[in-house]
């Protein structure tokens, strides 16, 4: 909870009230938008108060005129989440639903009093709210009327704060919000959908999202991605930026879909744009979640694998008629989680006999799985071999099982959406093949005899996948760089570290300070967990050191380095200025003696 500055007005009617935020689109509580509350738990009363919340606010929503509003409520260990469903054009006024709802329950909670206060208390509350929502209906009740025309016509739409939009990429049209025309006057029949294709999951979304774009291009295809990375627009012959960072949220997507030069969209799905603000666009072609880790936990009511897999799965609720979604095989949250979902799966393996993908190339006729050494797809019932794992770049030569894995996912999703396999094979046996291709994820380059992996690992089954190939890899002595931010609880920082050294116990652990991801935590706390989680999972405090930062730890670990030697390098926060550093120090000839400068 933000402090109050002396005088200032609180930014909630009340001190538990920890977020109160609009879920643009279908979200992990519903296929519809609505807003969320979140709010602590500090005791027993403040538990009763979350059972009563749904009560208020279906109380209040109902005076409004939202009598098929629905309510969640959810518990954590010590908060709580509190959503209800709205419509376009009541959205802000329902934060203010769910707001005063929570101070009603709160109250009687408190009082205990008798339903007569209830009724005196809908005469305070009811006018303001009233009035808000009669203002906002005047502004965005044209947004009603063109969501409403556009999902009648099976076409995409997507709603921010200042425009709003139908259609998607070459066949969309958007319109600002303070010029909005009335649904009769859209030329409706010129506008139409791109295959777009979400892409979710715990690790490898934006490997997979680069792969796919990737296929799109080889189809011929102009197409635009969003990724961790930022956004593009790209053909075979030439390609732009249009932003710079993270945009694995709703942001990124409607970038990418209100460009009228995209014939193709991929859009990286990360769980925190899902639980901020709900899918940016109500329509997409197929979907795929690549795997479920531990991370992220305690975050926006999350709290078990069970509870991140229901969130990267609410990408489903975007899949229309005839979509596909494409899921992991051998991730086992995702096998239990598959009977739950609305829409058909279909399945993507290393193993050739799994039962789920047979049973879904059986019945939705599509499928992939690795067959000796080879990536085979099937699509409407008919098995295509799409390449050889060992001639695919991005694999290292078959040596990283974590990227044949990506690559299996992408080339389904990919077939699913319209690529032909010949343009799948055609992406798989050139991407990777220049760092461009996948930057900030697994490059291996030769330095002065030294053998650098860098790489974006950063939980525990990233680090065990990268762990697992540096082990793989003929070398003299071994070093990791190990670091975390702070938005994970111990236990999650352990389980990284005790990932890290089971797997690699390498010659050299060095931990970094991440000083600008320290979320809340002191300097120095995070990598005094790290460093105790090795030291628990065996290993030697003389082969751990910290440094300030994650630049001055890839400093480190080039003054340590010897030929023959394997550095690890996992980097997140200063990647480019690291691989700048790499980049440079490999055209002056660098080998190991010589300094390492800025």
């Amino acid at each position: 909870m933000t402090d109050v500055a002396a005088g200032a007005e609180p930014e909630y009617p009340s001190p538990t009230i920890v977020d109160s935020r609009r879920l643009m689109g279908a979200n992990w509580y519903s296929a519809q938008p609505g807003t969320v509350l979140e709010v602590r738990m500090d005791d027993e009363a403040a538990r009763r108060a979350v059972d009563q919340w749904p009560y208020e606010a279906r109380t209040l929503a109902t005076a409004l005129g939202w009598t098929d509003a629905q309510f969640v409520s959810r518990h954590g260990t010590r908060e709580a989440t509190c959503f209800l469903t709205a419509p376009l054009d009541g959205l802000m006024t329902a934060t203010a639903v769910a707001e005063r709802a929570w101070v009603r329950a709160e109250a009687y909670i408190a009082a205990q009093d008798d339903a007569a206060r209830t009724v005196a208390d809908l005469a305070h509350d009811l006018p303001p709210l009233r009035a808000a929502l009669a203002e906002e209906r005047a502004r965005l009740q044209p947004v009603v009327a063109l969501a409403r025309e556009a999902a009648a016509r099976h076409l995409a739409f997507q709603l921010d704060d200042e425009a709003c939009s139908a259609g998607s990429g070459a066949g969309g049209v958007t319109w600002p919000l303070d010029a909005l025309p009335g649904s009769t006057a859209v030329p409706w029949d010129t506008l139409h959908d791109v295959p777009t294709v979400l892409v979710t999951g715990s690790n490898g979304k934006t490997t997979t999202t680069r792969l796919v774009a990737a296929m799109f291009r080889a189809a011929g295809r102009t197409t635009g991605w969003s990724c961790s990375d930022g956004v593009f627009i790209a053909d075979r012959q030439a390609s732009r930026e249009l932003a710079t960072g993270d945009y694995t949220g709703p942001a990124g997507a409607r970038l990418v879909l209100r460009d009228r030069a995209v014939e193709a969209a991929v859009l990286e799905t990360a769980r925190g744009g899902i639980l901020r603000r709900g899918l940016a666009s109500t329509r997409a072609t197929a979907a795929v979640i690549t795997n479920i880790s531990m991370d992220h936990f305690g975050e926006y009511g999350v709290h078990s694998l069970r509870d991140l897999a229901e969130v990267k799965a609410v990408v489903a609720r975007a899949i229309h008629d005839g979509g596909r979604l494409v899921l992991n095989a051998d991730d086992a949250q995702l096998v239990a989680l598959a009977p739950s979902l609305p829409v058909p799966t279909i399945w993507f393996s290393t193993n050739d006999q799994h039962p789920l993908v047979l049973a879904g190339v059986s019945t939705h006729g599509d499928g992939a799985v690795l067959h000796e050494g080879h990536v085979l797809v099937a699509h409407d019932g008919v098995w295509t071999d799409v390449g050889q794992v060992h001639d695919m770049p991005i694999t290292m030569h078959g040596k990283a099982p974590h990227n044949i894995a990506n690559v299996l996912a992408a080339a389904l999703v990919a077939c699913c959406a319209g690529v032909s396999p010949a343009a799948v094979h055609g992406a798989l046996w050139q991407f990777g093949s220049d760092a461009s291709d996948n930057e900030g994820r697994l490059h291996r380059r030769l330095l002065g005899g030294v053998t650098i992996l860098t790489d974006y690992a950063h939980n525990p089954d990233g680090i065990r996948a990268l762990a697992e190939l540096a082990a793989s890899l003929p070398a003299d002595r071994r070093l990791l760089v190990l670091g975390q931010a702070g938005n994970r609880d111990d236990a999650q920082l352990r389980a990284l570290a005790h990932a890290a050294w089971r797997t690699l116990p390498a010659d050299r652990m060095i931990i970094k300070e991440m000083v600008t991801m320290l979320r809340g935590r002191a300097p120095g706390e995070i990598p005094a967990v790290l460093a105790s989680g090795l030291i628990d999972a065996g290993a030697p405090a003389e082969r751990i050191s910290v440094v300030p930062s994650e630049f001055e730890a890839v400093r480190e670990a080039l003054h340590w380095a010897r030929p023959g030697d394997l550095l690890v390098l996992p980097v997140h926060v200063e990647r480019k200025r690291v691989e700048s550093l790499l980049a440079r120090l490999q055209a002056e000839g660098w080998h190991p003696g010589l300094p390492v400068a800025d």
